[in-house]
């Protein structure tokens, strides 16, 4: 395995601040707050200080701070992070990023996962401490892009177990959230002998048409307040499958439109009302943006949505995830009785919490100590079952 280190050239990084500098501003449309997307003076006000206020050295410094590696698998090189615990008897843990997210999603959570005696947790047991494997997903940050169609999530599966083999990791448990909620239940469905259980963010137990003549009067009209919620925002689904390299151009030449993007899509994936940054942190979050720019893959991160989220790549449509039974799976926010129903016919639930902390769909952004909690307690419960 290749060592590596992010180091953006500085021909880059004023190439960023140029462009930035020298936008075009389209003028404010009527209309009150995002109702019409993001607005001009906040997009203004946060390129302004993405050019002048935030510092790219200092966050690519902390990020250098994890040990990073390269691997080919597939014929593809695969960019990961991989932080030991200095506990003897943690467990190997891999962790699968969301869109339009990077590795950065997971920066807060790693340090509480792999050693939280220095950050305040004092508790005794093998369950409390991991050994972290981050990668980047194909075409997302510093990982190769897949180089033809068909590519889906039994392919990234597939590289994410042999990684951990090469990592000489033989049981292991898998996280995610967005789309590594489709990974880390793969990863079992592939190799139920190696991993111990499959934690996810939430998407377990999602209603369809299917399942809608089965249910009593309650769970029609949560069905029906569903079909409001899914309708409302920009369908990145459809977008992305119609026409990945056009709406690419933009995001790849202009990082005001990269910005804007993202921004757009992290203020419709909050679960409040909120300003964005009084939920996200505002650098966090331009990190993720500034990973996007440098590597330039806002358009090669758009298969999944192309080629699809079921299983057997080439249908193009959106699915949730698909259960397994093979190991004991849990969730960070559950969901109604509706929701847990569903889940625990498709699934083997052992954790189904109510009540965790937080206000966005990327928790571990938003709530990291309460995001490293909960994975803590369903691997407590899924050693103790296994007696591992």
């Amino acid at each position: 395995m290749t060592t590596f280190q992010i180091n953006v050239p500085q021909h880059d990084l004023d190439d960023l601040h140029d462009r930035l500098a020298r936008t075009r501003w389209t003028p404010q449309l009527p209309g009150d707050g995002w109702d019409r997307g993001v607005p001009t003076d906040w997009l203004r006000e946060t390129a302004e200080y993405w050019r002048t206020g935030y510092d790219w050295r200092a966050r690519e410094e902390q990020l250098n701070a994890f040990p990073q590696f390269v691997e080919e698998i597939d014929g593809m090189d695969l960019h990961f992070l991989h932080v030991r615990s200095p506990e003897p008897d943690a467990l190997p843990l891999i962790l699968t990023h969301g869109w339009p997210n990077s590795f950065v999603e997971f920066a807060r959570t790693i340090p509480l996962l792999t050693d939280p005696r220095a950050h305040g947790d004092a508790a005794q047991g093998r369950a409390q401490a991991f050994h972290v494997v981050v990668p980047s997903v194909p075409g997302f940050g510093f990982s190769a892009a897949p180089r033809s169609t068909g590519f889906g999530i039994p392919a990234v599966a597939g590289m994410f177990a042999t990684l951990m083999e090469r990592l000489g990791y033989d049981r292991y448990g898998t996280q995610g959230g967005d789309l590594g909620a489709y990974v880390a239940p793969e990863l079992a469905r592939l190799h139920p002998d190696r991993v111990v259980g499959v934690h996810i963010d939430g998407g377990f137990g999602f209603p369809t048409e299917a399942d809608v003549p089965g249910m009593d009067e309650a769970e029609r009209a949560e069905w029906d307040l569903m079909q409001q919620w899914m309708s409302g925002g920009v369908d990145h689904h459809a977008l992305l499958r119609a026409a990945p390299q056009t709406f690419g151009a933009g995001w790849h030449d202009s990082p005001v439109a990269l910005l804007a993007w993202h921004a757009h899509k992290f203020q419709e994936f909050s679960m409040s009302d909120r300003p964005l940054f009084d939920v996200i942190d505002r650098d966090l979050f331009l990190d993720n943006v500034s990973v996007y720019w440098f590597t330039k893959t806002a358009a090669t991160s758009s298969w999944p949505m192309y080629e699809g989220l079921a299983r057997d790549a080439g249908r193009p449509r959106f699915e949730w995830p698909e259960g397994q039974r093979a190991v004991p799976s849990g969730v960070y926010g559950g969901g109604s009785a509706l929701m847990r129903r569903l889940a625990e016919r498709d699934n083997t639930i052992v954790h189904w919490p109510e009540g965790n902390p937080g206000s966005h769909h990327f928790i571990a952004m938003d709530e990291p100590a309460g995001h490293a909690a909960d994975i803590r307690a369903f691997f407590a419960k899924v050693r103790d079952s296994q007696g591992l």
